[in-house]
C-alpha cells in the first residue's frame, strides 16, 4: 500500500512537483544575492531615532525607511514628485545604489505562488495541493526507504541496488528534510490564503482619533524611536512635511503603533498575535528572506525533485513492465476467490495469472494481489491461495515481507479455508522455508487449512500442473493448469572468446566472453558514445540464457559491467547440465539468445572500505569483475578455492596483473588437491587477526560459490569474529555480508 500511495502521488503530481520545484530553486539564490554586499551593523550600533534624522536631512521628501529582510535598508523618498527609492548605508544614511525590486524575481514569485495567476484560488489551489502532494510523497518514501534498509538504525547505510535505483535513494536521503521543510511550509501558507489557518496580518493598531498638532519633535528626540533598534526595524512610514496632525507608522518584528509627533510618544500599538508570528517563521523558512543560507540549502532540495520525477518514473515504468498483467482481476469486492503472491524477480506472478486465468474460466471471480496486501477486506466467505517464492535461502520475497507481520494483527479469516504453494530451489538448504514459515503462522492463526503446503521446485510447469490436479477435489471441479514461463525480452551475444579450465581435474570450466554481434543495430546513444550494443549490466548482474530443449531459463552471475564493452561470465560443465552442456559446447563465433537481469542485492557499497572476497571455482567469476572495476584502488582481499593450482586456477594471469595494478591487495588460495590440500575454511581461520581488523575498519564479505562451500565460510567467520561480538547475521542485515549462493 505504501509503495503503491508513493508511486501513484508521484506520478499524479509529477508535473505539478517538477514546475513548483524548478521555480523555487531558481527563487532560492535571490535571498543570498540580495544578502551580497550589505552591511548590517550589529545590534545595538544603530537606533532608528538616529537613522531616521540622517535620512531625512539628506533626503528632505523621503516617505518610508524600509529595512529588507536580508538587512538592506531602503529609503522612498519623492524628488519633482517622482518616485525613487535607494539603498543606503545604514550608518550614515548614504546613498549605495539605485533600488527595484528585480522584474524576473517578482515574476518568477508569481508564477510559483500561484501559477502566475495572481489571488485567483485556482492558483493558490493548485500550488497547495502540490505541496501536500510532496509531503505525502516524501513520507510515504521514508517509509518504504526505512523498510527497503532495515530500519532507522541503517538509515545511513550503504545503498545497494541498480544505478538509477542508487541514485533515486541517496538523492532522496539528501533532500528528505529539505523537502519536508518546503512541503510543510508550501501547505501551511496556502492554507493560510484560504482561510483555513489564521495569519494575523488583517489585526491593525488602531488609528489615533485626536492628535495634539503641536510643533513636532525632531525625530532624533522622538523616544518611540530611540528605543527600537534598527534590527527589529520592518518599515517607517513618514509624515507628509508640515503636517502637524498626521502620525508616524510604525512596523517592528515585535508589532505595530502610531507615534505623535508632537510628543515622540506612542499613542496607539498593536503587538503582533501568535498567528502572525508563526505565520512570519513559515514565510521565512519557505522562502529564506533573512535566512539565505537555509533557502540555498532547500534550494539544493528542490532542484533533486526532477532528478527523483524521473528516475521514479522509470524505476516504476521497470516494475510495471517486468510484471505480468493481471488481467480481468475482479475488484476484491465481488471476488470468491483471493490469490495472494510473494515474489521477488516477478516469476511467481505468472504462476498466479496461470492459475487465475483456469479458475475463472471454471466460474469463480478471482482477485490477485501482493502478499503484503493482506487485510480483513481479502478474509470473509472466499477461498485463498497464497502463491509465495523464498528468497535466499530462507527470506521472504520483496511483495512478502509484511505478511507475518499484518497476519498476527487480523480477527477475520478467509471461511472457505486456504492454502499455501511454495516455489523454491532444492540445491538450497531451506528450499521453500519461507513458504513453511507461511503455512505455520496460519495454522498458528487458526486459519482453515483446505489443502496442506506443496512445494515447486525451479519453476516446473510439470509440478505445477501435478499440483492444479491435486486441488480439483477440494474444489469441486477440474483444474487443468498449464503454465508457459514468459521470458524477457532476449537480444543476440557472440561468442567473442573462451578460456577453459579443469577438465584434467574432472571439474570441466570456462571463462566465455560475450559481445554483441557486428550485424545487431545500434541505437544514437551508442553511436555517439562508440560503445557496443550491450543492454547495461553490472558486475554480479544475471545472464538469463534459456538452452535448447527447455523454456526455463538459468542464470549465470555476469564477471563484467557493460562499461568493459563485453560480457563475461564463468560455467562449469555438468554431465546432465542442459544448459551448461549447450554453453561449453558453443565455439568463437557463435550465438546465444539471452537477457541481463539485475541482482541489487549483490552489489559492492560504495566508498572506500576494504572489501573481503570468498570464491570457490567459477564463482569466482562476478569477484573478477569487482576486481577489474576497482580503480580506486580500495582494498581487497581475496580468498580463492579450487582443486589444482594448474588445472582450475581461474582468472590466474589476472589476478597477478591485478595485485601487480594495486586493483587487488592481497591473494590467497586454497587448492583442495595437492599434496597439501586446504580449504577455504581453513585458509579464513588461520588469517582470523587480518580479517577481524578488516571487519572492524567497515569492511564487506562478498561470498559466491555452493550453498555447502558457503556454509563453510560462514561458519568460518563465525569463529573469526566471535572474540569481537560480531556475528554474521548482523552484517547480513547491515548488507556488509553478502551471498550469491547457487
Amino acid at each position: 500500500m505504501q509503495r503503491r500511495l508513493h508511486a501513484v502521488t508521484g506520478i499524479a503530481a509529477s508535473l505539478l512537483l517538477v514546475a513548483l520545484a524548478v521555480s523555487g530553486a531558481l527563487l532560492a539564490p535571490l535571498p543570498a544575492l540580495d544578502r551580497a554586499g550589505v552591511s548590517v551593523p550589529p545590534r545595538g550600533a544603530v537606533n532608528l531615532a538616529d537613522l531616521a534624522s540622517a535620512v531625512v536631512a539628506r533626503y528632505p521628501a523621503a516617505e518610508q525607511i524600509t529595512r529588507k529582510p536580508s538587512g538592506r535598508v531602503v529609503v522612498d523618498y519623492a524628488l519633482d514628485d517622482e518616485p525613487f527609492s535607494v539603498t543606503i548605508d545604514p550608518a550614515t544614511a548614504a546613498p549605495i545604489a539605485p533600488y527595484a525590486p528585480s522584474a524576473f524575481g517578482t515574476r518568477l514569485g508569481d508564477f510559483h505562488r500561484a501559477f502566475a495567476m495572481g489571488d485567483a484560488p485556482l492558483g493558490h489551489g493548485l500550488a497547495g495541493l502540490g505541496a501536500l502532494a510532496l509531503l505525502a510523497v516524501a513520507l510515504s518514501g521514508l517509509r518504504l526507504l526505512l523498510t527497503r534498509m532495515g530500519g532507522i538504525a541503517l538509515l545511513g547505510a550503504p545503498v545497494r541496488g541498480t544505478p538509477l535505483q542508487k541514485l533515486h535513494v541517496l538523492a532522496s536521503r539528501a533532500s528528505f528534510l529539505g523537502l519536508v521543510l518546503l512541503a510543510l511550509s508550501g501547505a501551511w501558507m496556502s492554507a493560510a490564503f484560504f482561510r483555513i489557518l489564521p495569519t494575523g496580518i488583517e489585526a491593525q493598531p488602531a488609528y489615533p482619533a485626536a492628535l495634539s498638532g503641536a510643533a513636532p519633535l525632531p525625530l532624533a528626540d522622538m523616544a518611540a524611536l530611540r528605543v527600537v533598534d534598527l534590527g527589529d526595524l520592518r518599515r517607517l512610514i513618514l509624515p507628509y512635511a508640515g503636517d502637524a496632525f498626521e502620525p508616524l507608522e510604525l512596523q517592528t518584528r515585535l508589532g505595530a503603533g502610531f507615534i505623535d509627533q508632537a510628543s515622540g510618544e506612542v499613542v496607539a500599538w498593536l503587538p503582533h498575535s501568535p498567528a502572525r508570528r508563526v505565520y512570519a517563521a513559515v514565510l521565512a523558512l519557505h522562502t529564506g528572506q533573512g535566512l539565505w543560507w537555509l533557502a540555498l540549502l532547500t534550494g539544493a532540495s528542490a532542484l533533486v525533485v526532477p532528478v527523483l520525477a524521473y528516475s521514479g518514473l522509470v524505476l516504476w515504468w521497470r516494475r510495471r513492465r517486468a510484471r505480468p498483467r493481471i488481467r480481468r482481476n475482479v475488484a476484491l469486492a465481488d471476488a470468491d476467490t483471493v490469490i495472494l503472491v510473494g515474489s521477488e524477480g516477478n516469476s511467481t506472478w505468472g504462476f498466479a495469472y496461470t492459475l487465475q486465468n483456469a479458475l475463472t474460466a471454471a466460474g469463480h471471480f478471482v482477485h490477485v494481489a501482493e502478499m503484503n496486501q493482506l487485510s480483513a477486506a481479502h478474509c470473509g466467505d472466499r477461498r485463498m491461495f497464497i502463491l509465495t517464492a523464498t528468497y535466499g535461502d530462507g527470506a521472504a520475497p520483496a511483495t512478502a515481507r509484511k505478511f507475518l507481520e499484518i497476519l498476527p494483527k487480523l480477527k477475520a479469516k478467509p471461511k472457505r479455508g486456504v492454502t499455501v504453494l511454495g516455489f523454491g530451489d532444492r540445491d538450497f538448504g531451506h528450499f521453500c522455508y519461507f513458504a513453511v514459515e507461511v503455512e505455520a503462522a496460519l495454522i498458528a492463526k487458526g486459519w482453515p487449512i483446505f489443502s496442506h503446503l506443496e512445494t515447486i521446485n525451479r519453476e516446473s510447469p510439470q509440478e505445477f500442473a501435478r499440483w492444479g490436479d491435486g486441488i480439483a477435489p477440494h474444489l469441486g471441479h477440474g483444474l487443468r493448469l498449464v503454465h508457459i514461463a514468459e521470458t524477457p525480452r532476449r537480444q543476440p551475444f557472440e561468442l567473442l572468446s573462451r578460456q577453459d579450465y579443469g577438465a584434467e581435474v574432472g571439474a570441466p570450466s570456462a571463462i566465455m566472453r560475450f559481445g554483441a554481434p557486428p550485424d545487431v543495430r545500434v541505437g544514437l546513444w551508442q553511436k555517439l558514445t562508440g560503445r557496443a550494443a550491450l543492454p547495461y549490466f553490472e558486475a554480479g548482474d544475471l545472464i538469463g540464457i534459456v538452452p535448447p530443449g527447455s523454456n526455463m531459463p538459468r542464470y549465470y552471475s555476469i564477471g563484467s559491467a557493460s562499461a568493459d564493452g563485453f560480457l563475461e561470465f564463468s560455467v562449469r560443465e555438468h554431465e546432465h547440465g542442459l544448459c551448461s552442456r549447450y554453453l561449453h559446447g558453443l565455439r568463437a563465433g557463435d550465438r546465444i539468445s539471452a537477457f541481463v537481469r539485475p541482482n541489487p542485492e549483490f552489489r559492492l557499497d560504495s566508498g572506500r572500505n576494504p572489501v573481503i572476497l570468498v570464491g570457490a571455482g567459477c564463482g569466482v567469476g562476478p569477484l573478477a569483475g569487482f576486481i577489474r572495476a576497482n580503480k580506486m584502488r580500495r582494498p581487497m582481499r581475496l580468498y580463492f578455492g579450487a582443486r589444482d593450482p594448474v588445472a582450475d586456477f581461474l582468472y590466474r594471469r589476472e589476478m597477478l596483473e591485478w595485485l601487480a595494478e594495486g586493483k587487488l591487495s592481497a591473494l590467497v588460495t586454497a587448492f583442495s588437491r595437492t599434496a597439501d590440500p586446504a580449504y577455504l575454511q581453513d585458509k579464513i581461520e588461520a588469517d582470523a587477526e587480518v580479517l577481524r581488523a578488516m571487519v572492524k575498519a567497515g569492511a564487506q564479505l562478498m561470498v559466491v560459490g555452493s550453498r555447502e562451500m558457503a556454509r563453510d565460510v560462514r561458519s568460518a567467520f563465525e569463529r573469526v569474529l566471535a572474540s569481537e561480538g560480531i556475528a554474521t547475521d548482523k552484517l547480513r542485515a547491515e548488507g556488509r555480508y553478502v551471498e550469491d549462493i547457487y
